[in-house]
């Protein structure tokens, strides 16, 4: 009946969630539960298949088991032979250690000497009783008992309970159990679950004592009654066997949900933006990450990083029949996502007519609309916080609103039909509608409580948007031919890059998600919702070598106006801010989501932002560089940062830092660092000359004492090539900016020697590692894509255009269905690792792209 019980679509669902908990508890009974009844209670074994299920699930990651029984403990360890990783719970909740020895005060001590003397004399008269001892009760078992000796048995015992006094008792299968101290299975279930930090429980129980912990169930807990009578739980099997066939089956899809079965691969994910926020989207047009009011707010779907039950908003046929494999594409040089099916299609975007993005008072609009033939699904479930906060909807005249949300929340969907359902805390929204009378208009309004039409209809509004996207790409400059890769390609990086800006500072983001995992599985998840300084002068760059210089131009407004709100100087930068140029908040975990197929933690802000990294100023410098060679309007006030990030350079350069990776362990003298140092000061020799018209030799007195320091200190006879740092013989493939910022030739034996010191130790395949030094983190990564797309372009630089053009392209097929790239790839299986998308990447892909076109 088990397996009939999973083919019930309501109990394939709940095991389903349970698979995917962050931290998921199975507790069950012993007797009549794992093990089957018998007479004999010595001789109760737990069924072969159940041991090998609650093995495996105690195995798995995040997964705690507990079996929790009236047995006492030391019985329940030698009979059950359950290893050490499953926590054995005794005596109802009495005994939570093997070596548990309850002190018992006089009182209690004389109490149980007369209970045993009693129930001594009891089995003495009725030898087919069964006595069993327990440091803080005594269970009298009556298996062996007809139904009418049974009756006569019970009302001794009651009798007995009576005399003695001052004792609970409970009534189980075939047994009653006097307590000296109170207790129950309820109890301890909460206590397990609280020392194992479990967010979801499944309980399997046979007997009365089992409905304790049954009714402590709540959210997304499932309790399984074994065998008749009557619950509290909400699920039922008939027998142990079936209880192992559940388990097993839980076991797997477990296991295989850690591994990462069953998710949508990264690169699979599109991306919509109004450059105020962004929404990931699958495939199947189910929107499973959006952020509100800003990209680095609390997220209101998290599926991405939580499964269904962290929040998505979700469209497709409602019938099953009707579903097949929809296609997915952007419309055009746009944000605008197609989703179709045979019978229908869902288009998304995020309102960006009217200004929006520049808006700084303004809302987020996300807008969906459903055309086609039949029944359109929808299911709206929205989770405030990432979940951590109860979701409560109202049906309102138009539409739904969200109304405990700290920010203005509703959903404008005039004529639809709404069922609310509860999940746990939390309320979800679903409808279906028919297509027949024409286009169905979703509006998904964050900052605002109305539910009034726009004044501007829909149709109008999706122009414009698809205006201000395509109009900015048509103005690109692409090179007339292209070397393996398309011009569409290129268009939809930048576009990525121009996704990733936040309209009203001029901040660009690293990438539109937090903690997507570098290795499945892995502790290496990162929160990359802000803006890097180094990071984002090179997303810039890579738009003004496209011909569009107004990115660059925000962003260094954007700059100048976090050094002036500094209370500290240009030299004390941090790495990295929030969009809006404050400081991050403290480096947090969200427990209750278990993260990318399993991996957790799942992070929310970035302890790197008090870190010392001395090779953000120069991409800054190197950006402004950039503008002044196209004449852009430089002023007083980009003259005045240029003077600053060099004072700042001489007065830091010599010291250790944690270098552009952000390693978690001791600062050291990082080549990389030094060579952006360098790059600062020679930059700004440029600019002064160029640009401003003015001459600074102390500057290139600088210059040269830093290459000079580089030369001397970076270089390595023994490895025969500039190494991470100073003080160690580890290559690391950011040394390759030595070259490809300028400082020294392209032709320079020593840098064409540490070209291939980086290929043939960190290439795997048609990926770079960054490095594989200990970097005081546990686990592994995958290939870092900027540091593929940094040796391509030193590949066409030393002239070795064969080799660079093959790599790129795979580089170029790292791209996903609609263009997008993720952060990092696994060499072994080519999976698409990290953050997503991630502005190196698309970077990256940018400048292999110009510099093969030059050498075509």
């Amino acid at each position: 009946m088990a397996s009939h019980l999973l083919d019930d679509p309501e109990v394939d669902a709940r095991i389903h969630a349970l698979a995917a908990a962050p931290h998921l508890l199975i507790a069950c009974d012993y007797d009549g539960t794992i093990a089957p009844l018998v007479d004999d209670p010595m001789a109760a074994l737990p069924l072969r298949e159940t041991s090998v299920a609650l093995r495996g699930l105690a195995a798995l990651a995040q997964t705690d088991v507990a079996v929790i029984s009236g047995r006492s403990l030391r019985d329940l360890a030698a009979l059950s032979r359950l290893p050490a990783e499953i926590h054995l719970v005794g005596s109802h909740g009495s005994e939570f250690d093997i070596d548990f020895a309850l002190d018992l005060d006089p009182a209690l001590q004389e109490r149980r000497s007369k209970l045993l003397d009693a129930l001594g004399q009891l089995v003495a008269d009725h030898p087919k009783l069964s006595l069993e001892k327990k440091p803080a009760s005594v269970a009298i078992h009556y298996r062996a008992l007809g139904d009418d000796e049974s009756e006569k048995a019970v009302a001794e015992i009651e009798r007995i309970h009576l005399t003695i006094g001052q004792l609970d008792i409970r009534h189980g299968k075939k047994v009653c159990e006097l307590l000296l101290v109170p207790t129950d299975k309820g109890k301890a279930l909460n206590t397990v679950r609280a020392t194992v930090g479990a967010t979801a429980v499944l309980f399997l129980g046979d007997d009365v004592t089992d409905e304790d912990a049954f009714r402590t169930l709540h959210g997304p807990d499932v309790g399984v009654k074994v065998g008749e009578g009557e619950t509290a739980a909400p699920f039922r099997v008939d027998s142990p066997e079936e209880v192992a066939i559940l388990l097993a089956a839980l076991s797997a899809r477990r296991a295989d949900w850690l591994a990462g079965a069953g998710v949508t691969p990264i690169d699979e994910h599109s991306m919509l933006s109004d450059q105020r926020t962004a929404a990931i989207v699958t495939p199947d047009a189910r929107i499973t990450w959006l952020c509100v009011p800003r990209i680095d707010s609390g997220a209101i779907f998290a599926e991405l990083l939580g499964g269904p039950a962290a929040g998505h908003f979700s469209i497709g046929p409602a019938d099953d029949a009707a579903i097949g494999t929809p296609s997915q594409a952007y419309v055009g040089d746009s944000l605008i996502l197609r989703t179709s099916w045979p019978s229908m299609s869902v288009t998304d975007y995020l309102d960006c007519s009217e200004g929006r993005p520049k808006r700084i008072a303004g809302r987020t609009d996300l807008i969906r609309v459903i055309e086609g033939t039949g029944t359109a699904r929808i299911e709206f479930a929205p989770r405030l916080d990432f979940g951590r906060f109860p979701t409560q909807l109202e049906r309102r005249d138009g539409g739904l609103e969200i109304t405990n949300a700290a920010d203005l929340v509703v959903l404008r969907s005039p004529g639809i039909e709404w069922t609310l359902e509860h999940a746990g805390v939390h309320q979800t929204a679903i409808a279906e509608v028919d297509l027949s009378a024409g286009p169905v208009t979703l509006e998904l309004r964050c900052g605002t409580a109305s539910l009034r039409p726009d004044r501007t209809i829909e149709v109008d509004r999706r122009a414009a948007t698809h205006s201000f996207w395509s109009d900015w790409a048509a103005r690109l400059e692409l090179p007339e031919t292209l070397v393996d890769v398309d011009h569409d390609l290129i268009r939809r990086s930048a576009l990525t890059l121009k996704a990733l800006c936040y309209g009203p500072t001029g901040a660009i983001l690293a990438a539109a998600t937090t903690s997507l995992p570098e290795f499945i599985g892995g502790v290496r998840n990162w929160d990359y919702r802000y803006c890097w300084i180094r990071d984002a002068s090179l997303s810039a760059g890579a738009l003004v070598k496209l011909g569009s210089i107004d990115e660059a131009m925000d962003l260094l407004d954007w700059l100048l106006r976090v050094i002036e709100a500094s209370e500290v100087g240009p030299e004390r930068l941090s790495p990295l801010y929030t969009v809006n140029g404050t400081a991050l908040p403290p480096e947090a975990t969200i427990e209750e989501l278990p993260g990318y197929a399993g991996s957790r933690p799942v992070r929310v802000g970035n302890a790197a932002d008090h870190q010392v990294q001395l090779d953000v100023f120069g991409p800054v410098l190197e950006l402004i560089h950039q503008l002044g060679e196209i004449d852009a309007p430089l002023s007083a006030r980009h003259w005045r940062l240029v003077e600053d990030l060099v004072a700042a350079v001489e007065q830091r350069w010599t010291e250790p830092d944690q270098g552009i990776w952000e390693v978690r362990s001791a600062p050291r003298h990082h080549v990389n660092s030094k060579v952006m140092c360098w790059v600062t000061v020679d930059r700004a020799v440029q600019i002064a000359g160029e640009v401003f018209g003015r001459e600074r030799p102390e500057w290139v007195n600088l210059r040269e004492a830093i290459k000079d320091d580089i030369i001397a200190n970076g270089w390595n006879d023994e490895v025969g090539s500039f190494t991470t740092a100073y003080d160690g013989t580890d290559i690391d493939a950011s040394v390759l900016a030595i070259g490809l910022f300028g400082m020294l030739e392209h032709d320079d034996p020593h840098y064409i020697a540490t070209v291939h010191a980086v290929e043939s130790s960190l290439r795997s395949g048609d990926t770079v590692y960054r490095y594989k030094h200990e970097d005081g983190l546990p686990g592994e990564e995958g290939g870092f894509n900027l540091m593929t797309s940094w040796l391509i372009d030193a590949k066409v630089q030393i002239g070795d255009l064969g080799s660079a053009r093959e790599l790129f392209r795979a580089y170029v097929d790292l791209a996903g269905p609609t263009g997008l790239i993720t952060e990092e790839v696994d060499p072994a299986t080519g999976r698409a690792l990290g953050n997503h998308p991630q502005a190196y990447s698309h970077l990256g892909l940018i400048s292999n792209a110009l510099h093969l076109a030059a050498h075509a």
